[in-house]
């Protein structure tokens, strides 16, 4: 099971094949392949997309993409493979950097959000539940429960150092991600929001929620209000 990432997010996948570009190597084109059909799946959705349709949008002939990838449903799972790559290396790094749980999630929150705020969101959240395969759906279940796992640590390690504050890490998680994998539902890349704008947004949010911050609360976790509760005074 390999994993790809492209180098380049913005750039033009049909590049790839044009002019002095025509003999970029295997990975790099493979990539372009990756890349052209999660925007083709989010515009069209899965089943409304074919390899014709990736291949016409790549500007090469369908046995070209053949080439690359075994079929469609392999294509949509490489794709979600793409996504989650980022997060998993945020959880690589996370395990091996010093510093509080808190400040190691921080990144790892920044870094999952970009993600799923990239063309491969829609894949990301959406590949389970097309038609793959049973033995692609036990990798994306197992590469999602890795992902679970990984934040669920980073939370318990924040409870027993003091930097977080929550009672119960699997709830936890359970909030935070999908608070994340929800972004692929309504962002659209090209308009005001960038995804830096929205990584550090839910960053924000979920390191702070709802409550009010004092200018020099700095990154602090938030305390909660303590209300006194007193019984009413009966007067008979």
């Amino acid at each position: 099971m390999a994993d790809s990432t492209p180098a380049n997010p913005t750039a033009d996948p049909a590049a790839a094949w044009r002019g002095r570009r025509r003999r970029q190597d295997h990975g790099t084109k493979r990539d372009a392949v990756i890349r052209t059909a999660a925007r083709s799946f989010d515009e069209r959705g899965y089943h409304n997309t074919s390899l014709d349709d990736i291949a016409a949008a790549l500007g090469v002939t369908k046995p070209t993409v053949y080439y690359y990838v075994s079929n469609k449903e392999q294509l949509l799972f490489e794709c979600f493979l793409a996504g989650l790559e980022p997060i998993r290396a945020a959880l690589r790094r996370a395990e091996q950097t010093p510093g509080s749980g808190r400040d190691r999630l921080r990144e790892v929150i920044r870094d999952y959000a970009v993600a799923i705020a990239s063309e491969y969101g829609w894949c990301m959240v959406r590949a389970e539940h097309q038609d793959l395969g049973p033995e692609l759906s036990v990798q994306v279940r197992s590469l999602k429960s890795e992902i679970d796992r990984g934040i669920r640590r980073l939370l318990q390690t924040g409870i027993d150092d003091g930097s977080i504050a929550v009672a119960d890490p699997k709830l936890a998680a359970f909030a935070i991600a999908g608070s994340l994998n929800w972004i692929a539902h309504w962002y659209r890349a090209g308009r005001k929001l960038t995804s830096d704008d929205v990584a550090d947004a839910f960053v924000q949010f979920l390191e702070h929620g709802l409550a009010p911050r004092a200018p020099d609360d700095g990154m602090r976790v938030p305390v909660r209000a303590r209300v006194r509760r007193t019984r009413p005074v009966i007067k008979g």
